[in-house]
């Protein structure tokens, strides 16, 4: 489902300025952005890299990208 949403300029700018530093789309990196909020609100005794590096296992996951134990 896609919705219509307003940001401010100033978001909107720092935004545009981590995907050329990312490679991303600026709708993937506020979907990044929303993501990792969303977490960090429901656990707040979790690190920022803690919840990076669960979402970046979970991709490896999704992408065959490990081994068995």
């Amino acid at each position: 489902m896609s919705t219509v949403v307003k940001f401010s300029e100033k978001l909107v700018q720092e935004t545009c300025c981590h995907d050329s530093v990312f490679g991303d789309s600026m709708e993937k990196q506020i979907e990044h952005r929303l993501r990792i909020g969303k977490i960090a609100e429901e656990n707040p005794d979790l690190s920022y890299d803690f919840i990076k590096d669960i979402l970046i296992a979970k991709q490896d996951v999704k992408g065959g990208e490990v081994l068995p134990y």
